[in-house]
């Protein structure tokens, strides 16, 4: 038997075109919990300062009341905890959002049902951030595809690219395929969450945190929109 996120893929590869109207009901204790088995001990905590931990030791009781409230639309995400980090190779620091512990748990599942979505629709050129592709897998292609065969090659780094998502357009691609107004609601609500560093809060009015599970998943889906459907559809029509 399919299990409900088995169900969205296939329902997707029979009928790309389709819009999906049900999604909510896969941000259930069962999904919620299988997140929460995946997340490493002893990781760095929100703005909560609940820990996997801490939050298992009750683990039933709190996923009840986290379901509870996300029914009734009581449940608001929190803002994220923002550190630094180094760049690899650079002096340079990058933000990086920590977000609740709860709230990592609804966008590990909001990521899972986002990928099973939108992983039959991107380009096979396409190898950020998805599972069995990596910039290995991209240089070998070039490798092999690039040299001789060729004119032009386009050379683009989007600087700050987590820091400037449009959240609006952001939006608008995501209804392109998902017809659940709640779980884009819960979508938008964690874009406007907001950020925490050293006490002050800051809005968020453009953005996807880098450390938020749903990031990289977003993040494909923006630039599949923006860059290689331009490409695709346009820039290779005219090249």
């Amino acid at each position: 038997m399919l299990t409900g996120m088995e169900r969205i893929l296939q329902l997707v590869e029979e009928n790309p075109e389709r819009k999906l109207q049900t999604l909510m009901h896969l941000i259930n204790k069962t999904t919620l919990k299988e997140v929460h088995q995946k997340q490493e001990t002893g990781k760095a905590t929100g703005v909560d300062r609940v820990s996997k931990t801490v939050y298992g030791n009750k683990l039933e009781e709190n996923l009840d009341d986290l379901i509870s409230r996300m029914k009734t639309f009581s449940y608001r995400p929190q803002p994220v905890r923002r550190t630094y980090i180094e760049k690899e190779g650079s002096s340079e620091t990058r933000p990086l959002g920590i977000p609740a512990y709860e709230d990592r748990l609804v966008q590990g599942v909001i990521a899972e049902i986002l990928n099973m979505i939108y992983e039959p629709k991107f380009y096979d050129f396409s190898y950020g951030f998805r599972e069995g592709m990596s910039c290995h897998h991209a240089i070998k292609y070039l490798k092999s595809e690039l040299m001789g065969k060729v004119n032009w090659v386009v050379d683009a780094d989007i600087k700050g690219f987590f820091n400037n998502v449009d959240h609006e357009w952001m939006m608008k691609f995501l209804e392109h395929e998902i017809a659940d107004k709640n779980l884009l609601r819960y979508i938008k609500r964690f874009l406007k969450a907001g950020i925490m560093e050293a006490g002050n809060f800051t809005e968020t009015d453009k953005g996807v945190p880098q450390g938020s599970l749903c990031s990289p998943i977003m993040a494909n889906v923006y630039l599949h929109y923006v860059i290689d459907m331009w490409f695709e559809i346009k820039v290779k029509k005219t090249a």
